[in-house]
């Protein structure tokens, strides 16, 4: 039988291609917030109009309104 040696290379703890501190994350709203968001904001609506049904697709299309514009202003400032 003959023996095979394989070679194991290690690489280095370090890579001179590696950034030496790492980059600046700056955190965003994740898309489930703001749906989130939207979405208590719509429930909001519902119990402020006294629980009347027929009138979901408004009050999101309005919460949605009001909360992207919220979130426009801040990013703005």
């Amino acid at each position: 039988m003959s023996q095979t040696t394989t070679a194991v290379t290690k690489k280095p703890p370090h890579s001179h291609l590696e950034p030496a501190v790492p980059p600046t994350v700056v955190p965003q709203p994740q898309a489930t917030d703001v749906t989130e968001l939207i979405r208590a904001r719509a429930y909001q609506l519902y119990e402020l109009r006294g629980k009347e049904e027929g009138h979901a697709e408004e009050d999101w299309l309005q919460a949605e309104s009001e909360i992207l514009s919220s979130q426009a202003s801040k990013a703005a400032a």
